[in-house]
């Protein structure tokens, strides 16, 4: 089994939906599998299978959270300095063909999911950014042909 690197944020993040799932998600849905229950016949009853169904989901991610939290290498970004970007690095690009200049810091997976500031370690840029320095020119291979960034600068809080 492989390492699930975090921030130390991205880690709390995880660990407050853990807990969200635990102890509010799940106990709704077990009095929602009991309302639908009470109202007869199971084979028809669309409120009971669709409670099932939820419920079936939060297991599903709670077990997916568990799983990644037993695995987390929390790397705290804060202390690090490097002269190459790595994990955890805030990185800053121009995207040569549309002449736009960006910004994001380079996560673990779930961190980057709902926040459009970051990006994760696995993403193809997200890949292709480890390990350059400034001034390095990064290519990255799309269906629609290369994209072609400039590394503008990069720091780590």
């Amino acid at each position: 089994m492989s390492d699930c690197p975090m921030t130390t944020l991205g880690k709390k993040m995880l660990e407050d939906e853990l807990s969200q799932l635990i102890k509010v998600d799940r106990e709704y849905i077990k009095k929602a599998i009991s309302e639908a229950r009470d109202l007869g016949d199971l084979k028809e009853n669309a409120e009971y299978h669709a409670a099932k169904e939820r419920q079936s989901i939060i297991e599903g991610r709670i077990m997916d959270l568990q799983s990644k939290l037993a695995r987390a290498r929390v790397i705290n970004v804060s202390n690090m300095q490097s002269d190459k970007i790595v994990f955890g690095a805030i990185v800053t690009i121009l995207d040569k063909k549309k002449d736009i200049t960006v910004t994001y810091q380079i996560v673990g997976e779930d961190e980057a999911m709902n926040d459009p500031g970051k990006i994760s370690f696995s993403a193809p840029l997200g890949k292709s950014l480890i390990g350059k320095e400034e001034g390095d020119e990064v290519v990255v291979k799309a269906p629609k042909g290369d994209l072609i960034y400039e590394v503008i600068s990069f720091r780590y809080n």
